[in-house]
């Protein structure tokens, strides 16, 4: 259990939200880390994992034309695997891994090369798709390395916005409270 595992469960639990993982690279280590964490069961969905690239369209649906023109490793399939887990097992919060590991490259993509997504239930401030976040990493090490990495990078990344939230959250009950000021 990492300790982003922890923090992410703790933040669910106190928003009383939920979250979904669909995997590629990570092949399931995200829903393991996430599982570790005791009391995981009242806020994890489920998780997809979708290695082959067919089943990023079927189960999670993503365009199968980004998918034909840009491949599985694209920051936009990140963010459509993200939104489409959310949706498909039904969660406050979606989260995805796209990448390669090694030892060969992928699509024209270099090893290490990752995409790591969330999509939540409020737009965020920046990002590729509404209420969604991606962000590239270009990872050193080897395979294993390189999947764990991408397992740190997702939770840091959710844990950024479930922070985001909880704070604008707070500043709109300040305001309230304070009479809009």
């Amino acid at each position: 259990m990492s300790s982003e595992a922890a923090d992410v469960v703790r933040l669910l639990t106190v928003s009383g939200a939920t979250v979904a993982v669909a995997e590629s690279l990570t092949g399931g280590l995200v829903a393991a880390d996430l599982t570790s964490v005791p009391g995981a069961s009242k806020v994890f969905r489920g998780s997809v994992t979708a290695y082959a690239t067919d089943l990023k369209h079927r189960v999670l649906g993503v365009d199968a034309a980004v998918l034909a023109a840009r491949g599985a490793v694209d920051p936009e399939v990140a963010a459509q695997m993200a939104a489409g887990v959310r949706k498909a097992l039904g969660a406050d919060w979606g989260v995805a891994t796209t990448g390669v590991a090694g030892p060969d490259p992928q699509d024209g993509q270099a090893v290490g090369t990752v995409f790591v997504a969330v999509h939540g239930p409020h737009g965020a401030a920046t990002g590729s798709a509404p209420g969604g976040k991606v962000e590239a990493l270009r990872l050193n090490g080897d395979r294993a390395e390189i999947r764990m990495e991408s397992v740190r990078s997702v939770l840091a990344l959710l844990l950024k916005e479930l922070a985001d939230e909880q704070t604008g959250n707070e500043r709109a009950q300040d305001t309230e409270q304070n009479g809009g000021f």
